[in-house]
């Protein structure tokens, strides 16, 4: 996964109200405009089919059965690991 400041860029123009765009230049600054309205809009359009795949994990009992019992494995092995009972 590229990491964001590497990610393939895609230039284009917005048209915003001349007060919004005032407001944006006097708070966020110039240069800063550009990435404040990529990390604001960033969590409403990226990852929808992340979030829709997790749902659907969720409602298949198997292998939310499966999940639980590796999971609960797990803090059986944690707890198993010398020096993890105070001696």
């Amino acid at each position: 996964m590229a990491s964001r400041l590497n990610a393939p860029r895609a230039i284009t123009a917005i048209t915003v109200d001349a007060e919004v765009y005032d407001g944006l230049h006097s708070v966020i600054g110039r240069r800063r405009i550009s990435r404040f309205l990529n990390d604001l809009a960033r969590p409403h359009v990226v990852g929808q089919a992340l979030a829709a795949g997790y749902a659907a994990m969720a409602t298949d009992e198997a292998r939310e059965a499966a999940a639980e019992a590796w999971t609960e494995g797990l803090a059986g092995d944690v707890a198993d690991e010398p020096g993890r009972h105070g001696g």
